[in-house]
């Protein structure tokens, strides 16, 4: 999934339109109609088109920043020597028909593992790595709620436009779970969609877009700490402002 949203889950991530909502739904604990919350995004991203422009929302022109901003972010720690993360296996999640996994992982690690709510990106992600889907280990069909990563499998795992089809706790959760699946020095990078202030739901597709210190706090509550921040440059000015940290 993905999605850039103005003022913007998945690798249909949108980049974001700017609306605000009076009293922000902070989809904490014990959030109501989580099922439902679930089961609607799922319906939304099944009738989504399997391409470059469905999975950025009708934000296709920005793919090319995008990816840009992503390997300058990544490069910082990818290399040898002490503390450096290793480019054997990364994780993308969300990662609808691939893009990232195209763009940015494949040419810089030696294998990648695909996680999706939506089968029918995944089976579209085939056609569109081409010759390199050779280096795509597996194609997971969950969401993120319910995938469980391998333990110490990944040296980054990349969540990008996705993290607001999460609840709070379930967000919590699956960060903790990808801490287990890091190998040494391994990072975990959240890139996303940053509200202004509070929590705005987006009911269309049944995501939430959350501001920085929220963010924050949750990275927090699952053991890890951004070890770098940096916002993403040159996107429209009509869509969210979008934040990369790296966490570890």
């Amino acid at each position: 999934m993905s999605d850039v949203k103005s003022p913007t889950h998945r690798e249909s991530k949108k980049p974001g339109r700017r609306f605000f909502c009076a009293t922000p739904n902070r989809m904490g604990d014990g959030a109501p109609n989580e099922k439902v919350f679930y089961s609607k995004a799922e319906n939304y991203w099944r009738e989504v088109a399997p391409t470059v422009d469905g999975m950025l929302g009708g934000y296709g022109k920005i793919s090319n920043v995008d990816i840009d901003g992503s390997k300058k972010f990544l490069n910082k720690f990818l290399g040898e020597g002490q503390g450096k993360t290793g480019n054997c296996c990364a994780l993308d999640c969300g990662a609808g028909i691939g893009r990232i996994t195209k763009r940015l992982l494949l040419p810089l690690f030696k294998t990648v593992d695909l996680v999706d709510v939506t089968q029918e990106f995944l089976d579209q992600a085939r056609t569109y790595l081409g010759e390199e889907s050779k280096r795509v280990e597996n194609y997971f069909c969950y969401g993120l709620q319910d995938f469980i990563p391998q333990d110490a499998r990944y040296d980054v795992i990349w969540i990008q436009w996705v993290i607001g089809h999460l609840t709070d706790d379930h967000l919590v959760e699956f960060l903790r779970r990808c801490r287990g699946g890091l190998r040494p020095d391994g990072i975990i990078v959240i890139k996303d969609n940053v509200a202004y202030e509070g929590v705005i739901p987006d009911e269309v597709d049944s995501s939430v877009c959350r501001d920085l210190p929220l963010v924050k706090s949750l990275v927090a509550r699952a053991g890890l700490t951004v070890v770098c921040e940096e916002q993403q440059m040159n996107f429209p000015d009509e869509i969210y402002q979008v934040h990369q940290l790296a966490l570890r």
